[in-house]
């Protein structure tokens, strides 16, 4: 059975919010394997000079626990 970890991060896009979850994934897939799901927490913008200057997702990443690297059962 597996077990499943998870983080929560915020992405940033100068284009949209789907791009700035699109971004947390992206890097966090650099360093964490087995990545499952990914649920969006929220989204805001950042907003000047009559625009959206940047959009911001907060997101929850589900990864499957490696299990071959635990150590001994204690």
């Amino acid at each position: 059975m597996a077990v499943l970890n998870s983080i929560e991060l915020e992405g940033v896009s100068a284009d949209s919010w789907k791009h700035a979850a699109q971004e947390a994934l992206k890097e966090a897939a650099k360093t964490l394997r087995n990545i499952q799901r990914l649920d969006i927490l929220g989204t805001s913008a950042v907003v000047g000079d009559g625009g959206v200057l940047e959009y911001r997702t907060r997101v929850r990443l589900l990864f499957e626990v490696d299990r071959s690297r635990s150590g001994p059962a204690g």
